[in-house]
């Protein structure tokens, strides 16, 4: 029974860690991808513009903390001169953050 109910309740959790993976990605694609680029370069228009770092680059995976990934889609992020890079994202979870900040690990290029 001890092993049965650990079992259980990783099956139960799987779908959830699936839907989350997914919802990660398509909110990464609706709000992330017109600059950082749907392969994280952000080599879109507006992420040059903008200079969009480039998140397949291990260094710039290494430079870069999860917290700071959080902070910038939750409360936006600003350049030095206190010029508005990106908005924040609205109506997103902190769950669904992290999930975000996730997903774009994983366009790390090794």
């Amino acid at each position: 029974m001890k092993k049965v109910i650990p079992m259980i309740v990783a099956a139960l959790a799987l779908p959830v860690l699936v839907v989350q993976a997914q919802d990660a990605k398509a909110i990464y694609d609706k709000e992330c991808a017109k600059c950082h680029g749907a392969d994280g370069k952000g080599e879109t228009k507006m992420g040059k513009k903008m200079g969009a770092k480039d998140y397949t680059d291990p260094k710039v995976q290494e430079a870069i903390k999860d917290e700071a990934i959080f902070k910038a889609i939750k409360e936006g992020f600003k350049d030095k001169d206190g010029k508005v890079l990106m908005k924040p994202v609205e109506g997103i979870k902190d769950a669904e953050i992290k999930a975000v900040v996730a997903y774009m690990r994983k366009f790390k290029k090794q």
